[in-house]
């Protein structure tokens, strides 16, 4: 299959997916990752209890029926050229990257040969997966960290350079448990994306090329930027209120679907209008 006609393949999650019961999302992952032939390699560099978080999800992966599951663990960059680790990488199905600290797995991954390597299997087809920090850095730019349950201001998020497999979007997790849309919309107006999205716990937006579905039991709160008619990010110091008109918010619930190209949200396969129809 050539590059052209190859998937791209993100199961992204806002944590705390089930990993006890029905597993719903992780037996997603599995599944596109090959099912009973998934060669699955967990990177734990996000935590700082590798061993611990790893051995948990090989266990899940394995009772869902994974032909390989094994961890790489990376404590230092160093340990990016790991030849072992690019051996599992460039034989993996499907790479997925546990919860902890998202600076972590940029300040030891980014721009290493495990990097490079996984990119290339991601533009191969490979299924790549992330939880809570994990999803944090799909993006080319990602929320470092922030204040939640606040009113959008600039200086109440840090962002810094993700890992860029879905990039010119924003990502957050935990998302209505922790209340941050305030943080999304201050991470949203700091940036030249105008796609903001944010993941309930136990729920994945799950990216085939470019379209979306949301499963789990939470919900996925898109915010547009598209058509905003005004903001004011220039006229304003970093504690002050932001102002953002114009901009669209979807709520998307399991089994729903959004189009990444028409910025649409899909129901029964077409494109949602987004003008209300002519009620006169």
């Amino acid at each position: 299959m050539s590059e052209s006609q190859t998937k791209r393949q993100l199961v992204i999650i806002g944590g705390a997916e089930d990993k006890e019961g029905d597993c719903q999302i992780l037996r997603e992952f599995v599944r596109r990752a090959g099912g009973t032939k998934a060669r699955i390699v967990i990177m734990t560099a996000a935590t700082e209890l590798p061993r611990e978080v790893g051995e948990n999800y090989i266990r899940v992966f394995e009772r869902l029926g994974a032909e390989d599951v094994r961890i790489v663990d990376t404590e230092t960059r160093e340990d990016g050229s790991s030849s072992t680790a690019l051996e599992a990488i460039n034989k993996a199905t499907g790479v997925f990257f546990t919860g902890g600290d998202q600076a972590r797995i940029t300040s030891i991954l980014k721009d290493t040969e495990i990097d490079a390597a996984i990119h290339k299997r991601f533009s191969e087809g490979i299924v790549i997966g992330g939880t809570s920090a994990g999803a944090a850095v799909m993006p080319d730019v990602m929320i470092v960290e922030g204040d939640s349950e606040t009113n959008p201001r600039i200086e109440i998020v840090d962002m810094g350079p993700g890992l860029g497999f879905l990039p010119g979007v924003v990502i957050d997790q935990h998302f209505s448990q922790r209340g941050r849309l305030g943080r999304l919309i201050s991470a949203l107006a700091q940036q030249p994306a105008v796609l903001g999205f944010g993941i309930d716990e136990n729920t994945a937006m799950v990216v085939t090329d470019n379209q979306i579905e949301v499963i789990g039991e939470g919900s996925v709160t898109i915010v547009d930027e598209t058509e905003v008619i005004h903001n004011n990010v220039d006229e304003i110091l970093k504690d002050e209120g932001l102002a953002i008109c114009g901009a669209r918010l979807h709520i998307l619930p399991h089994g729903y679907k959004f189009d990444l190209k028409t910025h649409r949200p899909i129901l029964n396969g077409q494109s949602v209008p987004l003008q209300p129809a002519n009620t006169q």
